[in-house]
């Protein structure tokens, strides 16, 4: 049973990745990423937001994972659930799903 509803960041920026070049971008991969979730985990809910790396809200969590993304070079999107990095660059909804379930979410078929 699920404790709390996890709280799904995905970290990116208007320009796709270098790496990524054929991959959706970050803000569509998040809106993708919560159709999918949503199906797969219904009446369960969860908290999903897109943070542009380049310009994050004013919370200092989200600036400085933004600061570190950038001078890490981390690739994008990037998936992050209660601070663990799930997936960068193209994200596999299977690694999220496991992620998920990990935190107590049955998965519906």
């Amino acid at each position: 049973m699920v404790k709390k509803d996890i709280e799904i960041e995905v970290y990116g920026a208007e320009q796709i990745c270098a790496s990524c070049v054929n991959l959706p971008s970050s803000k569509d991969t998040c809106e993708w990423l919560e159709a999918a979730l949503t199906r797969k985990f219904p009446e369960q809910s969860f908290r999903i937001s897109y943070i542009d790396m380049y310009n994050p809200p004013e919370k200092l969590k989200q600036k400085s994972f933004a600061a570190r993304m950038i001078e890490e070079d981390l690739f994008y999107p990037l998936v992050l659930i209660e601070d663990e990095i799930i997936a960068e660059g193209n994200v596999s909804l299977k690694k999220v799903v496991e992620a998920m379930e990990r935190y107590g979410y049955k998965m519906q078929l």
